[in-house]
């Protein structure tokens, strides 16, 4: 009971350091495309109260419902109304959630292994990046996660409550993201799997112990808690089909060549080693040898003790499964991998207490459990850096297409220009980007009620109090502005180009008499010199 309680407060306290690293500066980082794009799409649902699922994109609906919460508790009621901490505070939420939902199968994996799989969840750089990534990545992992570790305690428990709670988590995570299929797949593989290994016996006294009643409310959970999302609460019954029907354009797009097309070993050289430049060096290469471990261990029943061997077996399997698969699939995005690292951290944790135990003597284990701390801690430093240092740099591995933070100082100096202007958040501002390239920007100028969206330089350029341009069009835009009778004079916003992303520059224009307005208010924000006295 001591060791029991112990291991609930260390539990805990992982759970409390994951808050830690994820909570600060939710604004410090530029929105990325995706996140920008969620968001706008979140704005329908709190301006008019309705959302339709569209099965080409946007991945499910949980993220957008969920995104009221915050909304509403902030007073907000409108797009402009919320910033980037209404937004990621939900995956920051969920991300410290899945950290403690290690309580529940610490009977299972161990004490000591379900401790340092919280405290690796809660210090991993990747999983700490992506909790503070307004995606559904994170929500996807926490229910997937939630599934396992539930449907662990129904067979466990053989009690209802925790097959209802099994539903519930696989409706939220089919409502989640259309990848969730691979994440069932898997689960049913490596039960299938656990099953055989386990010469059929054991499995099958357990799967006969269910009361049906129990399968009737779980799959009636599942299926009704994702047709109530997917339906939009039952106003859009067309949704719940068209959640099946994404999977034709989900594989699709997982065949197709597009600029996210990398080799099979991308996910594992992320994690392994990784450096860019003169950047700093990336990786977690320590829980993805200590997963070896743990996973040699579930299969040979050597260096662990007090396990149930099911369980692990069946995460060894499940986590296997899921690297193999997404290693496979040549469309590849960087926060994909948090599905199968999460199983990685399980087994890497299982592992820990492998070599710890199999270490003979006292001071050798002493130097191990050092060694172990030791790579812990420089887990947590590199979290650190990623968050706080690198957190738009392409010298950290997550950064992934991300814009630079020239968008925050757009967006920042064209809010000033709006203090100036006479119709202020009314101005007309134009914004030309090839192929409708021009995101994050729609969030940097949410408050504004006048704004073009163009991919090509429009026929009729009304007179804009700014202009932001794509660099190759440019000249295009020149043309067109002095070539009219009365041309409005444009000057630079900047002193030099910005950046949307590196490789991708912008040209931000404005209005040569709004520009001398706010020239004239900046100087008269500086305090006069104060005159000096003859004594001095």
């Amino acid at each position: 009971m001591k060791w029991l309680t112990s291991s609930c407060l260390l539990i805990v306290a992982a759970t409390a350091a994951g808050a830690v690293f994820r909570l600060p500066a939710l604004d410090s980082r530029p929105m990325h495309c995706d996140e920008a794009v969620h968001a706008v799409k979140f704005g329908d649902l709190l301006e008019k109260g309705s959302y339709r699922y569209e099965p080409q994109e946007y991945h499910g609906p949980t993220l957008n419902y969920l995104t009221l919460i915050p909304a509403w508790l902030s007073g907000a009621d409108e797009l402009k109304d919320i910033d980037e901490f209404t937004v990621r505070i939900v995956p920051v939420f969920f991300g410290v959630a899945l950290v403690l939902l290690f309580l529940l199968p610490t009977d299972g994996l161990g004490r000591p292994a379900a401790v340092i799989a919280a405290l690796l969840t809660a210090v991993s750089p990747a999983f700490v990046f992506y909790s503070r990534y307004y995606i559904q990545e994170m929500l996807l992992v926490c229910f997937s996660f939630g599934v396992i570790v539930f449907a662990y305690r129904w067979f466990r428990s053989k009690r209802i409550i925790w097959a209802l709670l099994t539903g519930v988590s696989l409706g939220l995570a089919h409502a989640t993201k259309e990848t969730f299929i691979i994440a069932l797949g898997s689960m049913l593989l490596a039960l299938v799997l656990t099953w055989i290994m386990h010469r059929r016996r054991r499995v099958r006294d357990t799967v006969t112990k269910i009361r049906p009643v129990h399968l009737v409310v779980l799959i009636a959970a599942a299926v009704g808690v994702s047709a109530l999302f997917y339906s939009s609460f039952f106003s859009n019954p067309v949704g719940v089909l068209d959640s099946f029907r994404t999977y034709g354009t989900y594989f699709s797009r997982a065949s197709q060549g597009s600029l996210h097309i990398h080799p099979w070993h991308y996910y594992l050289k992320m994690l392994i080693f990784c450096r860019s430049g003169d950047g700093p060096v990336w990786t977690e290469a320590l829980i993805v040898l200590l997963a070896v471990v743990g996973f040699i261990a579930a299969m040979t029943r050597k260096g662990i003790a007090s396990v149930d061997f099911a369980l692990v077996r069946f995460v060894a399997f499940y986590t296997l499964i899921m690297t193999v698969i997404y290693s496979a699939i040549p469309y590849k995005t960087p926060w994909c991998l948090l599905g199968f690292l999460n199983g990685m951290i399980v087994l890497a944790a299982v592992g820990a207490v492998v070599v710890v135990r199999l270490t003979p003597k006292v001071l050798p284990r002493l130097i191990v459990i050092c060694l172990l701390v030791g790579a812990s801690l420089h887990l947590a430093w590199q979290s650190y850096q990623g968050n706080y240092r690198y957190y738009a740099d392409s010298r950290n591995p997550y950064v992934y297409a991300h814009p630079t933070e020239d968008v925050i100082a757009v967006g920042r100096r064209i809010e000033e220009l709006a203090e100036v202007d006479a119709a202020g958040h009314d101005m007309l501002i134009q914004v030309i980007c090839p192929e409708d390239d021009y995101w994050p920007l729609p969030w940097y100028l949410r408050r504004f009620s006048r704004v073009g969206w163009w991919n090509r330089i429009p026929d009729t350029l009304l007179p804009s109090a700014v202009i932001v341009v794509a660099a190759e069009m440019e000249p295009a835009l020149a043309e067109k502005i002095y070539g009219q009778d009365h041309p409005q004079l444009y000057l630079s916003m900047f002193p030099s180009p910005v950046q949307l992303r590196p490789q991708i520059e912008l040209r931000c224009y404005v209005a040569k008499d709004l520009w001398d307005r706010y020239q004239a208010s900046r100087v008269n924000l500086i305090p006069p010199e104060r005159p000096k006295s003859e004594n001095e």
